[in-house]
């Protein structure tokens, strides 16, 4: 039998990244590893609170949580987004508290010991801004290219923005990490909105693993805010599914079409900060190209990551 690929989150928790964490640990084809907070979302305390307490829900305090960057590498962020994901991150639901500590390193010296020590690549999957990976490549390069795979929620290639009408919030939130992480030659694949956007969870699939067990109502509670969220931003009636797509991706490559492009991210102080500008004139050949996702099937995705979640929470 084929080992697991051993998987690093990178995160924001943040409703989304709740359901994504859950989602690798209900996928078999990885061993989550290793979580690594960071700013995004709600503030670092609360992000790695939130990280504690969904690895706990899911019966899985092992999984050691390490402590990431607290802020953007230049410029401090103008907003969070309580708005979306609630004041405490996880749409008002108070999950119980962990029994477990968080890892006493610092989650770049936790993630370089990991990819310098570890047996076989790993997949990092990033769903929060790129701080944490962008500070690895400058301190721990050598760590860094033992990557195996980097996949990035975050970024847009022509679907717009989020957060304003150019950026997506990921980039938004720290444009120079992201700018150095896109530059890079760590085998990247960036998740943008042009995928995540199409792949809606409807309430029918929130209501189908909320019924499965408590973990499934608990992560059904978690996600109804979100829903009134997106009908009201996006018009859809459903969760748009960001961080648990590029999971997916993380988890069985190639559920996504890319295509090599060149991509810069915008890092000015104007209108269009955070904008990832894509190359789209043709695929690239470059070394730092990113495999930039353009096409999902949004309806498998959905039903991957529903009944994922429905067999987990039914233990």
């Amino acid at each position: 039998m084929e080992q697991p690929t051993p998987l690093v989150i990178d995160t924001d928790p943040g409703i989304d990244d709740a359901v994504a964490i859950l989602l690798a640990l209900a996928s078999p084809e990885v061993d989550l590893r290793l979580v690594t907070t960071v700013h995004g979302n709600v503030d670092l305390a609360q992000t790695t609170e939130n990280a504690l307490r969904v690895l706990h829900l899911a019966g899985r305090s092992d999984v050691p949580v390490a402590v990431g960057a607290r802020g953007p590498l230049v410029h401090p962020m103008a907003e969070r987004a309580g708005h979306v994901h609630g004041a405490a991150g996880l749409g008002g639901v108070q999950l119980p508290p962990s029994p477990a500590a968080v890892d006493p390193r610092p989650a770049v010296v936790a993630l370089a010991d990991l990819l310098t020590t570890a047996e076989q690549p790993v997949t990092v999957c990033a769903i929060g801004p790129l701080t944490n990976i962008a500070l690895l490549l400058a301190v721990y390069p050598e760590a860094a290219a033992r990557i195996g795979r980097l996949v990035v929620m975050g970024g847009s290639a022509g679907a717009g923005g989020n957060v304003t009408p150019a950026a997506e919030f990921n980039a938004w939130a720290d444009p120079e990490a992201a700018q150095a992480v896109f530059s890079s030659t760590v085998p990247t694949v960036m998740v943008g909105l042009d995928v995540t956007l199409p792949t809606v969870l409807g309430a029918d699939g929130v209501e189908r693993f909320a019924a499965a067990g408590p973990l499934g109502e608990t992560a059904g509670a978690i996600l109804r805010q979100y829903m009134d969220h997106a009908r009201r931003t996006y018009g859809v009636d459903g969760v748009v599914v960001h961080d648990a797509l590029a999971v997916t991706e993380a988890v069985v490559p190639g559920t996504l079409t890319t295509v090599p492009r060149d991509v810069v991210v915008d890092t000015g102080l104007g209108a269009t900060r955070g904008l990832t500008l894509v190359d789209r004139r043709e695929p690239s050949g470059s070394a730092t190209a990113v495999q930039v996702a353009e096409g999902v099937d949004s309806a498998a995705a959905v039903e991957f990551l529903v009944s994922r979640l429905a067999a987990l929470a039914a233990g």
